[in-house]
């Protein structure tokens, strides 16, 4: 029992990429990471940072590659890569136009959150006194980001958004990075009946590792992580569930203000810093650890390798080609 696993992904960070990080990805065995390129960037400012990160494939192409298919991890592990897979924590990139979704696909996003803590033009988010539910362009978009390939993701939403989200998408949704409110009760956590009808849609969830979405925070053990993994893994099936690390590693302490409050606040979090990640993940590096606890725990090799990689890599397959439709 190595904790070694045939694929590992990480279905969603928020690194200040670059050389280094990309080398311990490497080192932690990575071979596919959906990263965040836009919270409440507009489009012109999102296309900004993806000639940041063009720029970054170009540098380190011995290290990473862009993902556009679920096969290219196939490739980058072939040539010893990361496969970097495209996202969008909110729908600010899209503005009031629905079109540029696939202008945005194009350039590789494939994952776009529908709201993000807030209310958006398409869905409420979690920190929201009322869920308003899927807006009526909202509807359009989930049905334009079936037809092109692109994952409607319900991380920050609420309940209502995400429970009808679900049924509105004709392909299943995921939940890239959240934990279960059994485990910990946040505003972000999610329940035991929106976690059903996620696995009930064939949908995944990637279990956050960031510490405020952690029982204990900082100080939470991999022990009660991997517990809190095969108590949701017997609720709804091994097959739906991953991991969605959340990792915001090399990020200025400014970035969070960001992150929290874009431009729709003046209010300012004191102090505006992130938190410090358990002993058991510090960095990319520490993957291996979180199979080790897992199998330490019960869990086969074979459902290991499901949760580590194999469930995302399933589900991308089904997730990135455009419908017959388009």
């Amino acid at each position: 029992m190595t904790g070694t696993t045939p694929y590992i992904v990480d279905g969603l960070q928020y690194c200040r990429c670059s050389r280094e990080i990309f080398k311990q990805m490497r080192q932690g065995g990575l071979d596919a990471v959906h990263v965040t390129i836009s919270y409440h960037e507009l489009f012109r400012e999102t296309v900004a940072n993806i000639e940041k990160w063009n720029r970054l494939f170009e540098d380190c192409n011995d290290l990473v590659m862009l993902g556009r298919l679920a096969s290219d991890i196939e490739k980058a592990k072939k040539s010893q890569r990361i496969a970097i897979f495209f996202g969008l924590q909110n729908c600010s990139s899209i503005e009031d136009d629905i079109g540029l979704l696939e202008v945005l696909h194009s350039l590789g996003v494939r994952f776009m959150q529908l709201s993000y803590n807030n209310q958006s033009l398409l869905a409420s988010g979690c920190y929201e006194q009322e869920d308003g539910g899927i807006t009526r362009m909202g509807a359009e978009v989930i049905v334009e980001m079936n037809r092109i390939g692109m994952v409607v993701d319900m991380s920050h939403s609420g309940e209502r958004s995400s429970l009808q989200a679900i049924e509105i998408s004709e392909r299943p949704i995921a939940i890239t990075h959240a934990n279960p409110s059994f485990w910990h009760e946040t505003p972000r956590s999610k329940s035991e009946h929106l976690l059903k009808s996620l696995a009930v849609a064939d949908g995944v969830i990637g279990f956050s590792l960031y510490p405020y979405h952690l029982l204990g925070h900082s100080d939470c053990t991999l022990h009660s992580f991997c517990r809190m993994v095969a108590r949701t893994a017997e609720m709804i099936g091994v097959e739906h569930i991953a991991i969605g690390s959340d990792l915001c590693q090399g990020q200025p302490s400014e970035e969070l203000q960001w992150m929290r409050k874009g431009r729709w606040s003046k209010q300012q979090d004191e102090p505006p810093k992130f938190p410090q990640q358990p002993e058991w993940f510090r960095d990319n590096r520490d993957f291996p650890k979180i199979a080790a606890g897992l199998l330490e725990i019960g869990f086969a090799q074979t459902e290991v390798e499901k949760i580590l990689g194999g469930n995302w890599l399933c589900f991308f397959e089904k997730s990135f080609t455009p419908s017959k439709s388009a």
